[in-house]
């Protein structure tokens, strides 16, 4: 039931973001372009995201419900803001402004066969390995020990 109701869910996802134009970098770059010839359009998109989102969020996770289909919610198990975070974020928000793309948009678009989705799905996958590789816990070497 859980593998249905994810492929179902992110099924909706998919159809969310090319109905709102998600996909198209074209249009995420209009969004993001604040001082040039600004697309107001996706900010729509992200109010009706917000509109189901909060509700659902005080009614499940600020009452402590469990999820219906998983033992606990995954939350961050810490507030801190650290040099990770920030560094994750400008990552983040640089290949969203150059590209138009982010991981969600990304993944959906794949489908269509285009150059430019499928290298930056390449590069996303490469980095997140990179992350991992990089941030793997290491044994104390002799010299350092």
């Amino acid at each position: 039931m859980f593998r249905l109701v994810a492929l179902l869910s992110g099924f909706i996802f998919g159809v969310g973001m090319m109905v709102s134009g998600m996909v198209n970098p074209a249009k995420v770059i209009g969004f993001l372009d604040v001082f040039g010839q600004w697309d107001p359009s996706l900010a729509f998109v992200m109010g009706g995201a917000l509109l189901i989102f909060v509700p659902g969020y005080f009614l499940a996770i600020r009452q402590q419900q469990k999820p219906i289909l998983a033992d606990q919610f995954c939350l961050p198990k810490t507030r801190k803001i650290d040099k990770k975070l920030i560094g994750g974020a400008l990552l983040f928000g640089t290949g969203w402004g150059l590209a138009g793309l982010c991981p969600g948009p990304a993944i959906t678009a794949i489908g269509s066969g285009a150059l430019p989705i499928s290298l930056f799905v390449i590069s996303m996958l490469v980095g997140i390995r990179l992350v991992a590789y990089l941030q793997r816990p290491r044994a104390p070497s002799p010299l350092n020990a």
